[in-house]
């Protein structure tokens, strides 16, 4: 008779087990916002244009943050963000809180140091219609920091949370009523791993889902994140907490759910020039669980069953892509410039990419940037 009851113990076991596999991607909300899916693409200054954003939405992002913007710079410069309805101009800054043109959903981040700025920014954002409001209190930049702003405030845990309540209170007044979410990290050093006393705060506040990096300040990206940081977070509020940190891979983003618990993952430098690793990570994270259970943890690990791969010039299609739709919003010019570190990612690990890089960084034209390609894939793009 024992072993009846250990053979059913262990297929209950086995099916707990499975629906969890099977049910890593899945939708989540976050407030009043329902998203269908648990990928995000995190704020990365520099990278994350409207472009790139529009891109990785249509491979399977099913939420985007704008890069961080200065709330105090765009409440006092309203304009050149495209908020005053007398100006219309094409530049950087307008399109830097503009929905991207396949975004679904999407927030603006905002930094800050002071409530009344991010009250007062929040409050203008009415006419981009974003789903959400993020506070940015992780970037360890020192040009934000030195201004108490980002990172340093996890130094101050009570300012973030009268800055939420700024946001939340914007929201309310002009927004109608969309979530508020906060951007943290581990802690300024790791003499301070206060995250769980930050989130705390920040919830109690208002804020609807905390995103957490698991490094301190100090470590900048240095180092290795810890993830534990996060699974112990998740059991701390009573929010969605997302993951991020180290996901270079869709496997890694398959392993932090797992081992986290977050009911998100947030890739940031592992989708830099790779938009398409959205698709390939719910490709594999919707892959019949029977086929890894039926195989090793090594298999697993390294196989990805499931995993979608993408050719050198699928890569190089959307880098052009990327360049004409970044262009169609700052101009050729600029956006030929922009495109250098752009392509620098898009090439990064792939064989010949040096002598490609090489010949890109003279470019100054989309035709330039096209004719590189195409002599270097033998084709026509």
């Amino acid at each position: 008779m024992w072993f009846v009851v250990i053979f059913l113990h262990l297929g209950l076991c086995y099916t707990i087990w499975k629906n969890i596999v099977l049910s890593l991607y899945h939708p989540i909300k976050i407030g009043s916002l329902e998203l269908p899916g648990n990928l995000f693409l995190a704020p990365v200054a520099g990278y994350t244009d409207r472009a790139f954003r529009s891109i990785c939405a249509e491979e399977g992002a099913c939420f985007s943050f704008t890069e961080l913007v200065s709330a105090e710079a765009l409440y006092r410069n309203y304009g050149r963000y495209g908020l005053d309805v007398n100006e219309s101009s094409l530049n950087t800054a307008a399109n830097l809180v503009r929905r991207g043109a396949s975004e679904k959903r999407y927030a603006v981040q905002l930094f800050g140091a002071q409530s009344e700025s991010i009250y007062k920014a929040a409050s203008l954002l009415a006419p981009l219609y974003p789903d959400a409001v993020d506070i940015n209190a992780g970037c360890p930049v020192p040009k934000v920091v030195k201004n108490g702003a980002g990172s340093a405030l996890m130094k101050d845990p009570a300012n973030i949370g009268r800055i939420v309540e700024a946001a939340v209170r914007a929201s309310r007044d002009c927004l109608g009523g969309v979530p508020v979410t906060v951007k943290i990290r581990s802690g300024w050093d790791s003499a301070s791993l206060n995250y769980a006393e930050c989130a705390r705060i920040a919830v109690e506040a208002g804020a609807q889902m905390i995103s957490l990096h698991p490094r301190t300040r100090a470590q900048h990206y240095g180092g290795r994140s810890d993830w534990s940081h996060i699974a112990d977070l998740v059991t701390r509020i009573n929010v969605p907490v997302t993951g991020s940190g180290d996901l270079y891979t869709p496997h890694d983003a398959k392993r932090m759910l797992l081992e986290t618990g977050c009911a998100a993952v947030m890739f940031a430098r592992g989708a830099m020039g790779n938009p398409f690793i959205f698709s390939e990570t719910r490709s594999l994270l919707e892959a019949d669980a029977d086929s890894c259970a039926e195989s090793s943890a090594e298999f697993c690990a390294n196989g990805m069953p499931g995993a979608v791969h993408v050719s050198f010039s699928a890569r190089m299609a959307a880098a052009l892509r990327h360049l004409e739709m970044l262009a169609a919003d700052i101009g050729e010019r600029a956006a030929c410039l922009e495109m250098r570190k752009q392509f620098c990612a898009y090439t990064k690990g792939i064989p010949g990419g040096a002598a490609l890089r090489d010949k890109a960084v003279h470019a100054q034209t989309i035709e330039e940037y096209r004719q590189i390609v195409n002599e270097t894939i033998g084709g026509i793009l």
